[in-house]
């Protein structure tokens, strides 16, 4: 037994202490920076929302997201503003990136993100201030997807949003747009992959694929434009975000072309919203999810699509000064199914 504690001791991690987000610090919660430990060792870092003067177990919402970012944008918002209305809340980084550990920077896995989730409800589940019984996640962008896939696999689960999701195994097969879904598509780019592993080891160290595109090309896709304003601009820009900086390595999103995370959405028996804007470029991500997940499923009358009328993707990572975020929807739907 000692042995096995031995192995599950988190790992020690430099976490900034002074308020750093991309968002103003609120008088309503009080925040501290905790940590806990995944299935693989991996130590995440987390900050904790708690409202002030609350007593007792509170239902509680782990918040990830968006793939790329770090706790201190998007989701540490989501967090920060469902703990003023009266949730206990973590936002934390996934595996290898941010403030979390693993020794491999700027991976991703599909297995080892939906591990991240699940320690996170690990965590929420053993906190004195929570109540087990009564944990939800949010999933914002391609943790949507992730968050989807925890809730399948997951049953402490009991109401999960995604929003402004990206199905990542998708994308990396598929393409944008699913415009690359082609055997030949698919070769090239296991081909190229294959042949970066080489390139990687015979230099010693992982080549960046390059975050958001900087200087912004003036026929740059619209969407482009809309990561742009988000995470090179000071509306989102931070130090620690992939996104914002180099990127994840070229080879780091690898597995995602051979394993779909989202084949077993239609027995979730716990509730779901997927929450996407009709200007999206990805919106076909969410309103496809939410089909797929009630198709031929016993389990129904718990899930809800909420289009929001013209919210681009990145206005639902901060509300893009329109408060596109639908944040007493959200209050409603946790305040119901985590009852």
């Amino acid at each position: 037994m000692k042995g096995r504690l031995r192995q599950m001791k988190t790992e020690e991690l430099k976490l900034t202490q002074e308020w750093d987000k991309t968002f103003p610090k609120s008088d309503k919660v009080e925040h501290s920076k905790v940590t806990f430990i995944n299935r693989y060792g991996v130590t995440l870092a987390a900050d904790l929302y708690v409202p002030k003067n609350a007593e007792g177990r509170l239902p509680a919402i782990a918040v990830c997201g968006p793939f790329g970012a770090v706790k201190e944008q998007c989701s540490g918002l989501y967090a920060q503003t469902m703990a003023e209305r009266g949730f206990l809340t973590i936002a934390f980084d996934p595996s290898f990136t941010g403030e979390s550990g693993g020794s491999v920077r700027y991976m991703a896995s599909p297995d080892i993100n939906t591990e991240d989730f699940m320690a996170a409800v690990d965590f929420l589940s053993l906190s004195e201030k929570a109540d087990p019984d009564r944990i939800g996640i949010i999933g914002i962008c391609g943790w949507g997807g992730m968050a989807l896939n925890a809730a399948a696999l997951d049953t402490r689960i009991k109401a999960t949003v995604v929003s402004t999701m990206y199905d990542m195994t998708r994308v990396n097969a598929k393409g944008y747009f699913d415009a690359e879904d082609s055997e030949e598509a698919r070769y090239a780019k296991r081909a190229a992959l294959c042949a970066q592993r080489l390139e990687d080891l015979k230099a010693g160290e992982y080549k960046l694929g390059g975050g958001v595109v900087d200087p912004l090309p003036e026929d740059a896709p619209y969407f482009v434009k809309d990561y742009y304003d988000y995470y090179k601009t000071d509306r989102g820009y931070h130090a620690r975000s992939l996104n914002s900086n180099g990127g994840w390595n070229v080879i780091g999103c690898e597995s995602f072309m051979n394993q779909p995370i989202l084949c077993y959405s239609n027995e979730i028996r716990s509730a779901v919203l997927v929450m996407h804007g009709d200007a999206a470029h990805s919106c076909y991500f969410g309103r496809d999810a939410y089909a797929s997940m009630v198709e031929n499923s016993r389990y129904t009358d718990n899930k809800e699509l909420l289009i929001i009328p013209g919210a681009s993707h990145t206005d639902l990572y901060d509300g893009g000064g329109k408060d596109a975020i639908p944040f007493d929807k959200l209050s409603a739907f946790f305040a119901r199914y985590l009852a």
